[in-house]
């Protein structure tokens, strides 16, 4: 039996580089659409719904940090975010913030 196998492997034409090159093209591609469905896709849409929620985001409404304080949105600048937690007054970079928020 393991004597034909081998006669069969022998007759069977070789792999060309062509075959080869096409393997290869095959499972970067391959490697590619997973790469983008797995990584790149999620993380455009998480960086398209901190973006929305940072242009609809007004005084008032509660805030987490991504460090975890939990606060009211006080003054809002074009990259700064001054929230009050507590009695402390914090000014924070608005790429900081999650994507959580209550609105009253």
């Amino acid at each position: 039996m393991a004597n034909m196998l081998a006669i069969i492997a022998l007759q069977a034409p070789p792999a060309g580089p062509n075959r080869s090159l096409m393997v290869m093209l095959i499972y970067l591609a391959s490697f590619g659409l997973i790469a983008w469905f797995l990584l790149i896709r999620p993380q455009r849409k998480m960086q398209e719904k901190h973006r929305s929620m940072l242009e609809t985001l007004k005084r008032g409404d509660e805030v987490m940090t991504e460090g975890g304080i939990i606060g009211s949105v006080v003054h809002l600048q074009d990259d700064r975010v001054t929230i009050k937690s507590g009695e402390a007054r914090l000014v924070i970079a608005s790429r900081r913030l999650r994507g959580d928020c209550n609105r009253p």
